[in-house]
């Protein structure tokens, strides 16, 4: 390939950010409109999302070395990396978290910037590749708003897919034109998408891995020093700013033995439905003739016609190097998305050791949808550069692509937390414990709910929700379940849990009769500091002999 393309300039940059600010707003409405006031608190993993995307944006700031000590199961530390870190999400969220000190805004700024710049990357790799501005744009409409981010979108890290195009695009340009900063650019790419989502991390490794082989095998580079040295460069560099990040990960994993089975991903794998499967206006008709779907997997109508005439697109050297790279990518990413029956799920778990923290094979669709969109771009622009009056088409197929991808987003407006939240945040700081405290039978995750509402005071929490749940929770929770007694304050004791707030709307009316007559029973060891119909915050000030 030549590494001459039109650069463009400030002004194209201009215009793509104007449209793919346009494109997000109206796309992911409510959300640009309501950006502090809407969110997915209807679910655990929103709420999770909420706090992890706040806590990183705090904590980055006024205690950067601590951002992996947050403040959910007290007294355990290092429990950010209970589940998905999140910092490049939170990392981005800084600027809103701090400017107006509200979590929601800090989340839904990150997802905003993540559906914009997916848009931008997407658009200037594809123009990279085939040279069409026009044909870029429909790609990166297609990719940067396909199903299934919008079918994930109580989930922080499936929407952070902003390092995929860049990615590749750093390849592409470091394997055109092979230099050791090329190369660092390829690293640091592929470190930031990284650190931004876990999964996606580990898919551009794969990505970029198999693009590697698979350029230099066309181009017959095996014995080309400058290549191998960019790539080299560019995994040192990718290596070494990711390997911190893992540390705690990885004690983790040695501490506990926690890991996710190949049992584990064959529950999360993707079947044929998916990839029907979406939530789009346009796409509803079909989802009465499917079987139970496993994923939202479908890449859209235009994008599935575009990318898969791209298959057969293909004229030039150039052309054929795309279809390579991207049609072998999107077969690979597919084949491993039905999990480990299908095969090379199971092949590559045991190759790829990050993959014991995976379990949701059906996500290598997104891998799909990308590719996709790729080879989509080279059948647009051939097409284009045979087509009268082209502009006007590609505009048509433009409007055709965002409309058909349109959902009806339902954010549910963030209720105001209660009183005795504004109360807490002003007292000495000490560890809380929030009833009722949830056990498996009813679903550890409504502890969650806790973890949010903890973005409005910061103390630490014994409560919790996490991937991981530390074993000592899960021995404790019958016992804390039915507090405040005797027993429930022996195992809170040696912590010296200080604040104790109970919800009595979250209790049925006998237990909630029974948790008001043990709060009298053990009143010297309960000072009140708040009360009202639904909630009661009280000091724990001492403890039973």
């Amino acid at each position: 390939m030549s590494d001459d393309r039109p650069s463009g300039g400030w002004r194209e940059l201009a215009i793509v950010l104007l449209v793919a600010g346009v494109l997000t707003a109206a796309l992911t409405y409510p959300l640009a409109f309501k950006v502090g006031s809407v969110a997915r608190v209807d679910a655990a993993d929103g709420q999770f999302s909420i706090w992890n995307v706040a806590w990183v944006a705090r904590t980055l700031v006024v205690d950067p070395l601590h951002v992996y000590d947050a403040n959910i199961f007290y007294p355990h530390r290092g429990t950010l990396a209970y589940s998905e870190a999140n910092l490049g999400t939170g990392l981005l969220a800084v600027p809103a978290y701090w400017a107006t000190g509200n979590p929601y805004t800090a989340h839904n700024s990150a997802v905003l910037l993540s559906f914009l710049l997916t848009a931008i990357g997407t658009y200037y790799l594809v123009r990279y590749l085939v040279e069409d501005r026009r044909a870029a744009a429909i790609s990166a409409i297609g990719f940067a708003f396909c199903p299934h981010l919008f079918a994930h979108m109580a989930q922080v890290q499936v929407l952070m897919t902003l390092g995929i195009p860049f990615c590749l695009l750093a390849f592409h340009r470091a394997a055109d034109r092979p230099t050791p900063g090329r190369g660092a650019v390829l690293g640091l790419a592929m470190a930031g998408q990284a650190i931004c989502s876990g999964y996606y991390g580990i898919f551009v490794m794969l990505m970029v891995g198999f693009a590697v082989l698979a350029v230099a095998w066309h181009r017959g580079l095996w014995r080309e020093r400058r290549y191998w040295l960019a790539i080299g460069v560019g995994a040192l560099v990718a290596i070494a700013v990711v390997a911190p990040f893992f540390v705690p990960y990885a004690a983790l994993q040695r501490t506990t033995g926690f890991r996710r089975t190949i049992a584990d991903a064959a529950n999360y794998s993707a079947n044929w439905s998916a990839y029907f499967a979406s939530a789009s206006h346009a796409h509803a008709w079909m989802l009465r003739w499917l079987p139970r779907w496993t994923e939202v997997n479908f890449p859209g109508l235009v994008i599935s016609v575009f990318g898969l005439a791209g298959f057969v697109a293909a004229r030039s050297p150039r052309e054929r190097e795309i279809v390579l790279v991207y049609g072998g990518l999107a077969i690979l990413a597919c084949w491993a998305s039905f999990g480990p029956s299908a095969g090379l799920y199971s092949v590559l778990y045991t190759l790829v050791p990050p993959f014991s923290w995976m379990r949701v094979p059906a996500r290598f669709g997104l891998i799909v949808t990308f590719a996709l969109a790729v080879l989509a771009g080279l059948a647009l622009a051939r097409m284009l550069a045979q087509t009268r009056r082209a502009t006007m088409v590609a505009v048509a197929i433009g409007v055709l692509a965002a409309a058909e991808l349109t959902v009806d987003l339902r954010l549910p407006a963030v209720q105001p937390l209660s009183p005795a939240y504004r109360l807490l945040a002003t007292l000495p700081r000490g560890p809380v414990i929030e009833l009722p405290f949830y056990f498996p039978a009813v679903g550890l995750y409504q502890h969650a709910k806790y973890m949010l509402a903890s973005t409005s005071h910061w103390m630490p929490l014994v409560n919790g929700y996490s991937d991981y749940i530390p074993a000592d929770f899960r021995d404790h929770v019958m016992t804390l379940a039915p507090f405040p007694s005797r027993d429930a304050l022996k195992i809170l004791e040696p912590d010296r849990v200080r604040y104790a707030m109970f919800h009595l709307n979250g209790y049925n009316a006998s237990n909630r009769r029974d948790i008001l007559t043990r709060l009298e029973q053990l009143a010297p060891y309960f000072k009140s500091i708040y009360l009202d119909d639904q909630t009661r915050l009280y000091e724990i000030v001492g403890f039973p002999p």
